[in-house]
């Protein structure tokens, strides 16, 4: 079939030169687009994060969204929040010059440390201990929309945000890269090919040096990451895939003006001595899989993390520089193994398809935090004068452990009947453990719980579905939460009630998604009388949500994104919020990217134009409503040509036209943070 494909697409003059005039086509290579990517455009049809299974993204009772590592290198993307800035119903930015932790809200609910995992396993941040995903190490980056407690277990009910780290592949190839900017160089290299002849032994070397900044005088965003992988295939049946990586970051916290002093946003009013937001990061694991016959197959996923967090800031400076400013500093350390194994039976029941998934999740997480807490002088933001560290006064130290276990064993059934309805069932029962106090004297907490899931898709033609889910999620409140109650404490539950359609047409590269949802989250920690608090609060988000991307075979490739979420304060104690927004959660939020190729001709190589415009709604920046933030309307350019077949020169502007607004204000010290100015980089990649 591939063969009279070929034919019937070959022109005319080139058939009839026969067998006379052989024509060497070159090598042809045909790939089937896997779970996992990578991929050669910006459209994903499969994915393996929504169901933990290598699934058709129409044939899913759930919203997903993947970024492609071709939309990555497409964006020039250099942080998660940018890989999710085009996702629908994914805010991000939303601290603005803030940039120590990938925020995320996804559908109203800001992620917590809780929602980022990395090729399936947890990698987020606990408390303040935690690192930050290397986008040039990655392949893929998707959101789980919605309620996932029933397949990865502690979650809060907006979604996930699943990174896929860059494997071996089974053919010989090489990048290197080198891109500059204001205060800005950087190095690439992404190396790889089979080390024997038949192909079983293959590896993949991705390595990355950068110094940069962040924006403002005395920040910087330096960055060193090396990350080898070796894969191993003995039979067609068995693949083992060791990762590894190392991962050091030197960055700073957020930079803030006082609010209302109308300096210019990027004044730094630190301690350039004291300030600080170092990572080093080290990571080893494996994924490995078995197919022991036709329908069943065992697959593992582990990991061990090692990192070691300086974090140093001096905050709160006032429009006089007779107000103290605040001193604060946090060195943790954090070490996490988590191990995920599942067992797959897919068989046939007469004429219903089965899938069967059974599984366990266990994760170990011991980290140890020593804060200090204390003043600095103050500063003249008009005229700042720095004093280092000598006028910084630590007056209270104090040591914390926070010991994490736990143990999640899931089942999820999945039957197909007369290829159109797909029902999906699933649940999962979770145990936590956490030991948490100073140390030697830690206190110990239980949590157990169980969420469920039921999914249904109906195949109304082979291109259009149709699907409706029931999802829940549960999270263990907090340590500090714990503190301030007086009876037994349960976690935080969430539930999702979702109705959606997706639409990929048989004859194009696209895909388009809708769906409507109802999210809610209780059991969140209020006060209902003074000095008493109770396990009464409730949020809930209602919307809608738009996505589609699509590439035509004319060299134009669209992304477009809206997301309307109507939130509410449904029960808040005795703060009185009841009825409010809950606070950065905007009603409108938008995005559009557009790029256009023109083919080169004789001498000259490919062009391709791009653009885009981000669009976030008004907000509050507290649960009281009472500091409103505009809305924020971002312009992106990118320009790329291809010099030669494996040179390519490619120009990325974000924040086009500089547009700084206010993206959030910290009501205790009454400093405004505003979003990232115009950033430029221009890019030389050389591919072989």
């Amino acid at each position: 079939m591939l063969l009279c494909t070929a034919c019937a697409v070959l022109p005319l003059p080139l058939l009839a030169q026969g067998a006379e005039e052989p024509v060497d086509l070159g090598t042809v290579r045909f790939e089937l687009e896997g779970a996992i990517g990578p991929d050669g455009t910006i459209v994903a049809t499969r994915t393996a994060t929504a169901s933990r299974t290598d699934s058709a993204i129409v044939d899913l009772p759930a919203s997903v969204s993947v970024v492609t590592e071709a939309e990555l290198e497409r964006r020039d993307v250099e942080d998660t929040t940018d890989a999710l800035a085009y996702t629908s119903s994914v805010t991000t930015d939303e601290y603005g010059s803030d940039d120590r932790y990938d925020y995320v809200r996804i559908r109203g609910f800001y992620q917590a440390g809780l929602g980022t995992y990395r090729d399936g396993l947890p990698a987020g941040t606990t408390n303040f201990t935690g690192g930050k995903l290397e986008p040039f190490g990655l392949q893929r980056v998707e959101v789980l929309k919605g309620s996932t407690s029933t397949l990865f277990g502690l979650n809060t009910p907006g979604g996930l945000v699943n990174a896929i780290t860059k494997r071996p592949q089974d053919h010989a190839f090489g990048e290197s890269t080198m891109a500059i900017g204001a205060e800005h160089l950087e190095f690439g290299l992404d190396v790889g090919r089979p080390l024997d002849v038949a192909g079983k032994w293959n590896y993949r070397l991705t390595a990355l040096s950068q110094d940069g900044d962040n924006g403002a005088e005395y920040t910087e965003d330096d960055r060193l990451y090396v990350a080898p992988a070796l894969s191993w295939q003995p039979s067609e049946n068995t693949e083992i895939t060791l990762l590894a990586d190392y991962n050091k970051r030197d960055g700073n916290p957020g930079h803030a003006i006082p609010l209302g002093s109308e300096i210019d946003p990027d004044t730094f009013l630190g301690e350039p001595a004291f300030n600080a937001m170092d990572r080093e990061e080290m990571s080893i694991g494996w994924d490995a899989s078995h197919r022991f016959s036709e329908g069943l197959t065992f697959a593992q996923t582990a990991r061990y993390t090692k990192l070691d967090l300086t974090y140093e800031s001096i905050y709160g400076a006032a429009t006089s520089s007779d107000t103290p400013r605040s001193a604060y500093a946090v060195y943790g350390e954090l070490e996490r193994f988590a191990v995920n194994s599942q067992l797959q039976y897919d068989t046939t029941l007469g004429s219903v398809r089965s899938r069967t998934l059974v599984g366990v999740d266990y994760l170990r997480e011991d980290v140890s935090e020593t804060f200090n807490i204390g003043t600095a002088a103050g500063i003249d933001p008009e005229n700042p004068v720095y004093c280092g560290r000598s006028c910084v006064a630590i007056t209270y130290v104090a040591d914390q452990d926070l010991n994490t276990e736990s143990t999640g064993v899931f089942l999820q059934e999945e039957l197909t009947f007369a290829d159109r309805w797909i029902v999906t069932l699933g649940g999962r029962y979770d145990t936590v453990t956490t030991e948490t106090g100073a140390p030697g004297a830690t206190t110990s907490f239980e949590d157990d719980a169980f969420t469920s899931r039921v999914g249904l898709t109906y195949k109304a033609t082979p291109a259009i579905s149709i699907y409706a889910n029931y999802s829940e999620s549960f999270q263990p409140t907090g340590p500090y939460d714990r503190g301030l109650l007086i009876k037994d404490v349960e976690p935080q539950e969430g539930t999702q009630y979702e109705l959606g359609t997706k639409y990929r047409p048989l004859a194009g590269n696209a895909l388009f998604t809708a769906s409507v949802f109802d999210l809610s989250q209780t059991n969140l920690v209020t006060q209902v009388a003074p000095a008493v608090y109770e396990q009464v609060g409730e949020t809930r988000v209602r919307g809608a949500e738009l996505e589609g991307k699509w590439t035509m075979g004319q060299g134009l490739s669209l992304t477009a994104a809206y997301a309307y979420w109507d939130a509410e304060i449904v029960e808040n104690g005795t703060a009185g919020n009841e009825g409010n927004r809950p606070m950065l959660v905007p009603e409108h939020s938008a995005s559009f990217w557009a790029d256009y190729t023109v083919l080169g001709a004789g001498a000259g190589g490919d062009l391709t134009l791009g653009g885009g415009v981000r669009y976030t709604g008004s907000s509050f920046s507290d649960n009281a409503n009472t500091i409103e933030l505009g809305s924020q309307v971002v312009v992106d350019a990118a320009v790329s040509y291809q010099l030669t077949s494996d040179v390519a020169l490619a120009l990325n502007v974000s924040n086009l036209f500089d547009e700084r607004e206010i993206a959030s204000v910290d009501t205790f010290t009454d400093n405004a943070y505003y979003n990232d100015g115009r950033e430029i980089r221009a890019r030389l990649t050389y591919t072989w």
